[in-house]
């Protein structure tokens, strides 16, 4: 896909190591995720299950579009096995989703500047919904009446490439916009701590080698030039960390 903003070794060029907001009190959550800002004790990590937001038929769309955005290659799995389609869903059902503590008054430009960032009366859910609405129309009329998610690899590169070059549109639907969201949130969630859901085993740290969330970098700073050799750590630590009943 030499056109298309796809592949893994793309995202290596386009994206740098994001860390989630803040921290929160551990507790069990339905419906959301529990943000409580400055607290000591981070969350219980987000893990796979049902939906908090997407309905089963969005949340597969999701999947075989972050499969592709971030195909599985000999670097490492692909974005849906790595947790980026849970990112994406933990993320809309909390306060991203609301766009809690975003200015969302007009006026929202048609056509902004890439300074002036994301422009929408909706707030990410909202879009998320249309935007998913809009494209699996777009998927029915197109294919054969099929979903995003009974398309071919070959198929949904094609329709990834559309999407970014604003060759899909419908009634009230502009691939571009949605694309752009979609592909931000992905690598977002590939490259986040791992306790929002995405980067599942630290892929996304593996493949640039970034170290994590260790206390004390000291000694290897005290070594420039020298290349890295510890596995990366989560805000949880890691697995082979974690005892019976733990929480890693």
């Amino acid at each position: 896909m030499a056109e298309a903003r796809t592949g893994r070794r793309a995202l290596l060029f386009a994206t740098t190591a994001i860390l989630g907001p803040g921290v929160a009190v551990a507790r069990s959550y339905r419906e959301e995720l529990p943000w409580s800002t400055g607290e000591v004790y981070p969350p219980d990590r987000a893990r796979p299950g049902p939906w908090l937001f997407l309905t089963p038929e969005e949340g597969a769309t999701i999947e075989a579009m972050v499969d592709r955005l971030i195909p599985a290659d000999e670097l490492g799995p692909g974005g849906k096995e790595s947790g980026c389609a849970v990112f994406i869903d933990r993320q809309l059902a909390g306060p991203y989703g609301r766009a809690d503590g975003v200015y969302m008054r007009g006026p929202h430009p048609a056509n902004p500047l890439p300074t002036q960032g994301f422009q929408s009366p909706l707030t990410p859910a909202q879009a998320y919904r249309a935007g998913l609405r809009g494209l699996m129309a777009h998927v029915r009329g197109a294919y054969g009446g099929r979903t995003p998610a009974q398309l071919s690899p070959g198929e949904m590169d094609a329709l990834l490439v559309a999407l970014d070059k604003g060759e899909v549109r419908g009634e009230g639907f502009s691939g571009k916009p949605f694309f752009e969201m979609v592909y931000a949130n992905t690598m977002e969630g590939f490259f986040a701590d791992p306790i929002y859901g995405g980067n599942r085993d630290m892929a996304g740290w593996k493949l640039i080698g970034f170290p994590g969330a260790r206390y004390d970098y000291r000694d290897a700073v005290a070594r420039p030039n020298t290349r890295y050799a510890l596995p990366p750590v989560g805000l949880l630590g890691r697995s082979d960390w974690s005892v019976a009943g733990g929480r890693g």
